[in-house]
């Protein structure tokens, strides 16, 4: 059936035009905190608390305040049911960023009690922001330029949350000692798939800065092994469109499509 699947893929791929490849890995805002690509998935940010796309569904805590893997659990299953009421595939959740880190409420007090939320999920689970921002003093949306290491403690709950079986991750934009962001890096993505992923990977927004060089991000995203590029302002995300043209024709967009509409199938045929 896994073979069967990738075959599928590929055929559907050769009769994609290079237009249709560049829309399908660009995700850009439908309305306020949901977001939506031409692959016909459709994605919110349903965290709790603050953060929530949907202020009627669960989860109705935030991940502070989930003191247990067995609240968690409860609530990602729930949080599940409440998407699919309204339509929505996958939850741009849970943070797995650890606990000292710069976003507050938004993280879990252990990176076990997020790993039981992504696992309540299923596959609408999207972890975030991968390599982690446990170490850094700033969030990514409060300042343009933010460093940040790679340590154990950060690295371990995406791992579990990979062994639980999440089919997407989400890249930060944070700085890891190199030139680029984490998005744009292929380390991050190589580290990523060297924890045994074989998922969807898909930026945090690269409209994160108001004059951002989007068409340089994109190109540079998509080389680095970003399957679905998160462009959270529409105009912004026609622009990415078309500089990833030049790269759809010469087939460097296909094995991301590939993975997108495998995930995209995944998500049709669930229960």
């Amino acid at each position: 059936m896994h073979l069967l699947a990738i075959l599928q893929a590929l055929l559907a791929v050769l009769t994609m035009t290079p237009e249709q490849k560049a829309r399908f890995v660009v995700v850009t805002t439908e309305r306020p905190a949901i977001f939506t690509s031409s692959a016909g998935i459709r994605f919110a940010d349903q965290e709790g608390g603050l953060v929530k796309a949907l202020p009627d569904e669960p989860p109705w805590r935030s991940a502070r305040d989930t003191a247990t893997p067995g609240e968690a659990l409860a609530a990602g299953r729930a949080t599940r049911l409440g998407l699919r009421r309204a339509g929505i595939d996958v939850d741009f959740a849970p943070v797995l960023d650890a606990p000292d880190g710069p976003l507050g409420s938004r993280q879990y007090r252990q990176g076990s009690i997020g790993v039981a939320f992504a696992r309540g999920l299923g596959d609408a689970a999207c972890p975030k922001h991968f390599p982690g921002l446990g170490s850094a003093a700033y969030s990514t949306d409060e300042r343009p330029h933010v460093d940040a290491r790679v340590r154990l403690q950060d690295i371990a709950p995406f791992r579990a949350a990979i062994r639980a079986g999440v089919e997407c991750v989400m890249v930060g934009h944070a700085f890891y000692g190199t030139a680029f962001r984490a998005s744009l890096e292929p380390e991050t993505y190589a580290r990523l798939r060297a924890l045994g992923f074989r998922g969807v990977a898909i930026t945090d927004s690269l409209s994160i800065m108001r004059a951002a060089p989007v068409e340089q991000w994109a190109r540079r995203a998509a080389r680095a092994g970003a399957d679905l590029l998160l462009v959270a302002n529409p105009g912004y995300a026609e622009r990415a469109i078309r500089a990833l043209l030049p790269l759809a024709r010469r087939g460097e967009l296909d094995a991301h499509v590939v993975r997108v509409l495998r995930f995209r199938a995944r998500l049709d045929g669930r229960p």
